[in-house]
């Protein structure tokens, strides 16, 4: 039997998907080509909120065919729906015959591009998403959606949530059950097992590194400092948690816009809080082998919030607030973490607090918190994504 063919459009390299599309590739019953509509500069990379200049340090192009669209906006980008806009793909479609296509995302104009060159064209068309109904709109907004949204939705072939809120968004919009198959967001669990069991032992080192003190329980803020991610929200639960007596101190890592306020918030208050600056993929997993728990305190604009995944796998139970995306799927209160209202940082600290004062409580978390990270591998995602084909393609 000929393996089908099967096209990815999305946006740019990112550093989550690289080996899901290794994966892919090397599967026998798949014929993989992954279309970029662009290519990101390291100056890109610091204006989406990384807030440094920077190249990913691990290689995200290499173990399967890919190739380059030719991007012919006037202002090529990621950060707006016309950054994107790669005409050519029509041609593509008609002339290569893929037995399916899956658009990732649909918030630039390549991806209408593509969706119009399936529909042409009779390919069948997936389309995978984080987007739930927990990010804020406006009443007017999300009325303006519900006709548009409803009709495009109903001529999706395969729709491809990444999780519960995710697949509650696309029926919301029309789409049946039996054309709903849930892709999840997953990382690279082996790498990350293995770096965080290799880093183990020098665990001590890794805090005295920061200037972390050994009987602490640490708390960890990783991302981007930005509105969306809320990370003052971070820095006044370690302060709420500090008035309770609990012995914790914070690890911030990242870079942004917000990370000077964070920083004079922390001195104001006289709070044990180290920032590390940005760390690349090679080196995140120091952090979270020398944290305790992973704070996430982001808005509903945090439509998944894979820091949760790289965490937990590492061990580290994750606190969230009840707008991050992966919350219904990966928190289980008590078990492995806890969800908490949205700006609410008197109850967090609490939280914290509470969590702290129990350290036999931490390790087992800690185990809670790595069994479930092994419901979100690369072997479900490739497993799903081949369900969705074969169902389309048939």
């Amino acid at each position: 039997m000929q393996p089908k063919r099967l096209a990815i459009l999305t946006t740019h390299p990112i550093q989550y998907h690289g080996a899901w599309f290794q994966r892919l590739a090397s599967e026998p019953g798949l014929d993989v080509e992954v279309l970029y509509c662009h290519n990101a500069t390291a100056r890109e990379q610091a204006q989406a909120g990384f807030g440094v200049e920077f190249d990913w340090d691990v290689s995200l192009l290499e173990g399967y065919p890919y190739r380059f669209l030719r991007n012919v906006a006037k202002q090529p980008g990621i950060a707006g729906f016309s950054g994107l806009d790669t005409p050519e793909v029509s041609d593509i479609l008609a002339r290569e015959h893929f037995d399916a296509v899956m658009i990732n995302g649909w918030h630039y104009k390549s991806a209408w591009q593509t969706m119009r060159g399936c529909w042409k064209t009779q390919t069948p068309v997936m389309v995978r998403s984080d987007s739930h109904l927990h990010t804020e709109r406006s009443g007017l907004k999300r009325a303006g959606k519900w006709p548009f949204y409803r009709w495009f939705v109903s001529k999706i072939d395969a729709c491809l949530p990444v999780g519960t809120w995710s697949s509650d968004y696309f029926l919301h919009y029309g789409a049946t059950e039996e054309r709903v198959f849930i892709v999840p967001h997953v990382i690279d669990t082996d790498y990350f097992k293995s770096e965080s069991k290799r880093l183990e032992s020098g665990r001590s080192l890794l805090r005295a590194r920061w200037d972390l003190s050994e009987a602490a329980v640490v708390l960890l803020f990783a991302g981007k400092f930005t509105e969306k991610k809320r990370p003052l929200d971070f820095v006044n639960a370690l302060g709420q948690a500090k008035l309770l007596r609990a012995e914790v101190e914070g690890l911030m890592v990242g870079d942004g816009p917000l990370r000077a306020a964070c920083e004079q918030l922390a001195r104001k208050e006289n709070l044990p809080i180290r920032f590390a600056g940005f760390l690349n993929q090679s080196e995140i997993t120091a952090a979270y082998v020398a944290a305790d728990a992973l704070v996430l305190p982001s808005d509903g604009g945090e439509t998944w919030g894979l820091v949760v995944n790289e965490a937990m796998t590492c061990g580290v139970p994750c606190f969230v607030s009840d707008r991050v995306g992966c919350g219904p799927d990966m928190i289980r209160n008590g078990e492995t973490g806890a969800t908490f209202p949205l700006g609410d940082t008197n109850k967090l600290g609490n939280i914290l607090a509470e969590f702290a004062a129990n350290k036999e409580r931490v390790s087992w978390m800690s185990e809670r918190a790595r069994e479930k990270a092994q419901q979100y591998t690369l072997d479900v995602a490739v497993e799903r994504t081949i369900q969705a084909v074969e169902a389309v393609s048939g």
